[in-house]
């Protein structure tokens, strides 16, 4: 059961890890715009259950505003990319201390809004060994430069230091299928490791079962064993440093 903790005297999180001794790999799994959720934790639950040692912090902790209208999505919070990799070094720093975390073997998993930051992670820090990005990171906004978030996207995704998966539905009202192709491009004429697949009849959100309207069972059920499949071959070491592997499937309209 994932448990909730507190990481640097400021950031609230949950904390799981897998039945069974011995170390495991790690999942870091942000929250989506609203905060963190019942879907989040319920993401988190699923990667534990998966095997893995999984930890959920609050990326929002700064926001002082009316978390109930947050996690309605009546509110907003932004996010900076300094403030991102200020808290994923806490975070990182509060794994350390957990024995059963390995920490050379770290996946990081953003949802919508936080999409973008496995990107970020896996640009400008050494450890992370997989990112996985559901229905997020290419918003049209992603693509350019902003006083929060100075390096757009495609920057970042030339410098990503380990493989990518990303999940995104043909049906999606924020995330346009050329914005998808256009990541698939970038990653492929950067030499990047990446497996994307878009989702026939799924719109944005498909894997959140909360919400009746959007969830859909059987997208999300390939979806989920599309990300677990990826990191447990990124963890056994079939995706080559040395090699690029390219995978982008969808199933959508001409």
């Amino acid at each position: 059961m994932l448990t909730p903790i507190k990481i640097d005297n400021r950031m609230n999180a949950y904390l799981g890890a897998p039945v069974g001794g011995g170390k495991k790999p790690v999942v870091i799994h942000l929250h989506e715009r609203y905060g963190i959720v019942q879907h989040t934790t319920d993401l988190g639950q699923k990667f534990v259950d998966a095997g893995y040692v999984t930890i959920v912090p609050d990326f929002f902790s700064r926001f002082t505003g009316d978390r109930v209208a947050l996690a309605r999505g009546d509110d907003r919070c932004d996010l900076s990319d300094e403030e991102v990799l200020f808290d994923l070094d806490a975070v990182v720093n509060h794994l350390r201390t957990i024995p059963e975390a390995d920490l050379s073997k770290i996946a990081m998993s953003g949802v919508c809004q936080t999409g973008r930051q496995p990107i970020l992670a896996a640009a400008k820090r050494d450890d992370i060994r997989a990112a996985v990005v559901l229905y997020g990171a290419v918003y049209d906004a992603d693509w350019k430069a902003h006083p929060m978030r100075p390096e757009p996207i495609d920057k970042l995704m030339q410098e990503i230091k380990c493989p990518l998966t990303a999940v995104f539905g043909e049906l999606d009202n924020l995330i346009h299928r050329d914005n998808i192709v256009r990541m698939v491009t970038v990653l492929a004429a950067a030499k990047k490791s990446f497996d994307i697949r878009i989702y026939a009849d799924a719109p944005h959100g498909f894997l959140n079962d909360t919400m009746p309207g959007r969830f859909r069972p059987a997208q999300t059920e390939a979806a989920w064993q599309q990300i677990t499949s990826f990191l447990k071959s990124v963890f056994a070491g079939e995706w080559k440093k040395d090699r690029a592997i390219w995978r982008f499937q969808a199933d959508t309209w001409e």
